[in-house]
């Protein structure tokens, strides 16, 4: 999936406080940034259940914490 140009936090800020942005924009910005995190789980979950038992071990986790948490839902954080 192709990466569009970030918009920095400030920026953002700006946007959202500012009264010159109509609505839809705020919405359409804030569709973007759930999608972005929806494909961010997505991949590390994927990333996640491909570890070995020595990676997880670095990392802090075990076999079934790895297991459990690669086998949610992209949408559930």
């Amino acid at each position: 999936m192709a990466r569009a140009t970030s918009l920095s936090t400030e920026t953002l800020t700006y946007l959202a406080e500012a009264r010159i942005v109509p609505m839809l924009a705020v919405i359409a910005v804030e569709f973007a940034v759930c999608l972005s995190k929806w494909a961010t789980r997505r991949e590390t979950r994927r990333a996640l259940k491909k570890l070995t038992d020595w990676e997880l071990r670095d990392v802090g986790l075990t076999p079934e914490q790895a297991r459990d948490e690669a086998a949610k839902v992209f949408w559930r954080a």
